[in-house]
């Protein structure tokens, strides 16, 4: 896709800041950045040859030359920032989660709706190929009923992943929110709608660096009758050790595997068969630990066609709504040991 003239600017020059600037380098025109810490903006500043801001109030004085703002701060700061630049006359892209309570979400979706400008929201993992593939046979009803299904998220991160805002229950907003909201949107979007939540959560090994949990096992009863089981972490040892989702059906069974949902591990299916999927793209790094995957340039491609040909948005405002209302009633319903 050809380099369009849409402007943007981010709030937020922190690691996953890096990621947007490169897909605007080759989609658009990075024109502003914004972090409270000077030396960060400045950095991303030289790096891309654009201006470089240390408030948002002063970010926003230059919002006649920016299209779409890109909302890369701490979880809890998403909807003042998202919610600024939509009253500033600009498109929002937010990273995830949306937000970290559900009115700060409904607040986000009416100012987009009242400054008539477009709220995106950052769920790259719905690209990744098993995913897609997975979703398309739901879509067709290829496996039938759907009897049960298991997510895993074992992950690790360490005492030095949570030296800054992450850890706290303010800007953090708990360990499903930060690691695994991605996780919850699939559910949601392959799934549907939750009906009853039973949960158990505890901090085993962060106690001294996180004001939430690090495990938790959660059942779920969807909607449509299904039931489903989550079992997440972030102790296990050393290094991430699986990001999985196993669908048990009518007509088959299949587990979505790998670190970060980007493997087809095992299909055994009727009359079907996944072909040999395209190559996932490489996790996102971060120095001394790895996120989700990283497929940015499919949220840029989308962002693009949707501001330049009215094409649909790949994940609506209101389902970033629904993943951060199901993580509410996950904590909400959680036995806290």
């Amino acid at each position: 896709m050809a380099v369009s003239s849409i402007r943007f600017g981010i709030i937020g020059c922190g690691r996953i800041a890096q990621r947007h600037a490169e897909q605007i380098k080759i989609f658009g025109h990075l024109t502003a950045v914004c972090d409270m810490l000077p030396e960060k903006a400045d950095a991303l500043a030289h790096q891309y040859s654009c201006s470089a801001y240390y408030t948002v109030e002063a970010f926003l004085t230059s919002a006649a030359n920016i299209d779409v703002v890109v909302v890369c701060t701490p979880n809890g700061l998403h909807a003042a920032h998202s919610i600024a630049a939509l009253q500033a006359g600009c498109h929002v892209l937010c990273e995830k989660p949306m937000a970290i309570n559900t009115p700060n979400c409904v607040n986000m979706i009416a100012a987009a709706r009242q400054a008539g400008k477009k709220l995106m929201i950052v769920k790259q993992n719905r690209f990744n190929p098993p995913v897609a593939a997975v979703y398309l046979l739901l879509q067709q009803n290829l496996l039938g009923k759907i009897y049960s299904i298991q997510l895993n998220c074992f992950w690790n991160r360490n005492e030095d992943y949570y030296q800054t805002w992450k850890g706290t229950k303010e800007l953090d907003g708990g360990t499903l929110f930060t690691q695994f909201s991605h996780f919850i949107d699939l559910l949601y979007w392959m799934f549907g709608d939750v009906k009853h939540i039973q949960a158990i959560t505890t901090n085993s090994a962060h106690t001294n660096s996180i004001a939430f949990e690090d495990t938790g096992i959660v059942n779920l009863v969807f909607e449509s009758g299904l039931i489903g089981g989550i079992h997440y972490t972030v102790n296990s040892h050393q290094q991430n050790m699986e990001g999985s989702l196993t669908i048990f059906a009518e007509n088959g069974t299949i587990k979505i595997g790998g670190q970060y949902l980007n493997t087809l591990e095992y299909q055994r299916l009727t009359n079907i068969t996944i072909p040999d999927l395209p190559q996932s793209k490489a996790a996102n790094q971060y120095g001394t630990y790895t996120g989700s995957m990283s497929n940015h340039d499919k949220v840029y491609e989308n962002l693009i066609e949707v501001l330049t040909n009215n094409a649909p948005m790949y994940t609506l405002p209101e389902e970033g709504l629904k993943t951060v209302e199901i993580i509410e009633r996950i904590y909400q319903a959680a036995n806290t040991i």
